[in-house]
């Protein structure tokens, strides 16, 4: 009966037009009148407890991070290396926009933002090149959601937090499928571009090329940083958000001096107010979390699913196939603050490793940024570029076809990505 209440109660909540954080807390309040011990003040301290944690600090600084590096020519820089190296190829611009994608990736860690960024810099010019449009932006869209599984991931910050599992150990995990999601969208990219009759751009001098690779190595350290210090030891995930924040902003202001302090306000405006909007998520999910773990929906579902804990391949492909299709209609972070808590300990029982778990959730989420109707990440594209939905849709499908791929290979083949993780980590 509970697990009747709380999937009717959301889920009619999300029908009716409810905000995610409210639907979230409405589903706990109806959860505590079900099991007759309803206290406001549970809601309250709840909501406060959700967001006091120091794991989550790394989400706001992160968030500022890339904020700075998008306004601090931090991302310009970026894009202009990418086509210096793989421009001149045919359908080069293609490749320039998932090479500068996988690097903004190791960077912001938000995939609205790098695709925003891409979406403005590279598809006016695959455009004038030849491109198709809608071509183009679905290329843009599939690059962006590559900074959901490349560390600093902000999705992997919040499976770490809402799973209790080392988001160390998620960012490592994740750096090899982030690398092969953008060979994936390579190769249906080449399949889609070379029917075009598209001239390539002329090839860049040597010489030009290493001016523009001493013009960006400020931005390249950037990542170089974070993972060293994470992978050594050196700071926390916590700490290596600040890291960022501060290492973006020492570069924007002071080395290529785009970013003016008359700029600050609005960046940081702009990152508090997306930070609010993420940690209220988060404090709303901790108010049903709490009363999913009272009421015992874990145990329910592993119940459920018992019949296929003895194949762990099954299991994974049942459980990434439901995330596939609820990320259809809905955002990567209720995804994971409401499902990550009632599948996890059924994935632990089967003996499913929770790192591999938590990089292919985030991994499944991604892909349902730029999947139809809703794909929010497709919807950002769109507005920036001014594109039909519709026409952005048929542009994208060979990309999310070529992630879904990669997607099933992963099932089948853990290793993929345990085998590097584990070699990383030592």
């Amino acid at each position: 009966m509970i697990l009747l209440i709380f999937l009717g109660v959301l889920l009619g909540s999300l029908a009716i037009g409810m905000p995610v954080a409210y639907a979230l807390i409405l589903t706990g309040v109806a959860m505590m009148y079900q099991l007759d011990f309803y206290d406001p003040q549970i809601v309250a301290q709840n909501l406060l407890n959700g967001a006091d944690s120091f794991p989550l600090m790394a989400v706001p600084f992160f968030i500022l991070a890339g904020a700075i590096m998008n306004k601090g020519g931090l991302s310009q820089r970026i894009v202009d290396l990418a086509l210096a190296l793989v421009g001149h190829i045919k359908g080069g611009l293609g490749y320039v926009t998932i090479l500068a994608a996988c690097i903004l990736a190791s960077l912001s860690g938000s995939a609205a933002a790098d695709a925003a960024a891409l979406s403005a810099l590279l598809v006016p010019m695959m455009m004038k090149a030849g491109h198709s449009k809608a071509l183009s932006g679905g290329l843009v869209a599939s690059s962006g959601i590559i900074a959901l599984v490349i560390p600093p991931s902000i999705g992997l910050v919040l499976i770490g937090v809402t799973g209790n599992i080392s988001i160390t150990g998620l960012f490592m995990a994740g750096i090899v499928p982030g690398v092969l999601m953008g060979l994936s969208l390579s190769v249906a990219w080449w399949l889609v571009s070379h029917k075009e009759s598209v001239k390539p751009m002329p090839k860049v001098p040597a010489s030009d090329v290493r001016k523009t690779l001493i013009k960006s190595i400020w931005a390249l350290m950037l990542p170089v940083i974070i993972i060293v210090g994470l992978r050594f030891g050196v700071f926390t995930p916590t700490e290596a958000g600040v890291v960022a924040a501060v290492y973006a902003l020492f570069v924007a202001t002071c080395v290529y001096r785009e970013l003016r302090l008359k700029h600050l306000y609005r960046v940081f405006l702009e990152s508090a107010t997306m930070t609010a909007t993420v940690m209220f998520l988060v404090a709303a999910a901790l108010v049903s979390g709490w009363m999913i773990t009272i009421a015992g929906l874990p145990a329910q579902v592993t119940a459920l699913v018992a019949p296929f804990s003895d194949s762990p391949t099954l299991l994974m492909a049942i459980i990434m196939g439901l995330l596939l299709i609820i990320g259809m209609g809905m955002d990567m972070i209720p995804i994971v603050l409401i499902l990550l808590p009632v599948l996890l300990p059924s994935v632990i029982a089967a003996g499913i490793d929770p790192v591999y778990f938590g990089v292919m959730f985030m991994l499944v989420c991604s892909i349902g940024l730029i999947t139809p109707p809703v794909g929010a990440v497709l919807n950002v594209v769109a507005g920036v570029t001014g594109t039909r939905m519709v026409d952005l849709i048929k542009g994208v499908w060979p990309f999310l076809l070529a992630q879904t791929l990669l997607m099933i290979l992963m099932i089948l083949f853990p290793g993929i990505i345990m085998m590097p993780y584990k070699w990383l980590m030592g």
